[in-house]
């Protein structure tokens, strides 16, 4: 074999191939652009006036602040609270919204049966619920764990059953012809033909997760996050006010973060 044609057998695995591992892990700085513009508008805003700091206190005391609830130990027992809460509901509503989709996007039965009931909650909001929910499950956490688990449950559910019914019919009509059984094609068609769109909404029920938590700690809670907002309010702190809710905007966008390189590793072998 020539040394050309080896180069070119070369190029052409590596393309299929992919991306080098390595690439999988590096950062993109350009999107840290808008958020360090943003910030910059924000404190020259404060600087020049424009912004009062009744209103909105500056980036530079919203640091000091954030550095004050954090070394007093405020910031650290709300933010493992927090985290706790959205954890829990997480795990439930995935649970359900991954099996609810499984059943309604592999039978017809199963959408007829599953489907209407979950359309006509997913519209229900989350400040409508909080009376109901209270009365049954009392004021402590449950309350709490169940908005988080419907805020991730209905994206879950939507997306795991469009990528079911989105399967390829020529990959599912091939396997049918190798032979597989039902369970084979879905294993080894079906499901992984669902992946990236479970994995879009594994990234919406994430998001929603935290505004869900945001709710709830808000309007009935005695730590956390959004206890922590609410104290600070009362007492005219804007600053701390900022502070949770930077804290709640960087959890997020950890989260999403985490998703995206999940999606990376697991979607290596779509062509981009």
């Amino acid at each position: 074999m020539s040394i050309s044609t080896t180069g070119v057998l070369t190029r052409a695995r590596n393309t299929a191939e992919g991306p080098p591992r390595k690439a999988l892990w590096r950062p993109d700085l350009r999107r840290w652009l808008s958020p360090v513009a943003l910030v910059a508008a924000w404190q020259l805003a404060s600087a020049t006036g424009a912004l009062p700091p009744e209103k909105l206190s500056s980036p530079w005391t919203v640091v000091r602040a954030g550095v004050e609830v954090a070394r007093s130990g405020e910031l650290g027992e709300a933010f493992a609270v927090s985290l706790g809460r959205v954890g829990a509901g997480f795990a439930i509503g995935a649970a359900v919204g991954v099996f609810l989709g499984i059943v309604s996007g592999l039978s017809r039965w199963g959408e007829a049966l599953v489907d209407p009931p979950v359309q006509m909650l997913r519209t229900l909001p989350f400040l409508g619920l909080i009376p109901l929910f209270i009365l049954w499950f009392g004021i402590g956490e449950e309350t709490k764990i169940v908005l988080v688990a419907l805020g991730v449950a209905f994206p879950l559910y939507l997306n795991v059953h469009s990528g079911i019914r989105g399967a390829d019919p020529n990959l599912v009509e091939a396997s049918r012809a190798l032979g597989f059984s039902r369970a084979e094609r879905l294993w080894h068609v079906v499901l992984p033909g669902a992946l990236p769109q479970a994995l879009v909404g594994l990234r919406q029920s994430l998001g929603i997760a935290w505004l869900a938590l945001i709710v709830g700690e808000t309007v009935n809670a005695d730590a956390g996050v959004g206890y922590l907002i609410n104290n600070a309010r009362e007492f005219l702190r804007t600053d701390v006010v900022v502070v949770g809710l930077v804290l709640y905007a960087v959890l997020g966008l950890v989260t999403d973060a985490l998703v995206r390189l999940l999606e990376r590793k697991v979607l290596r072998w779509r062509t981009r």
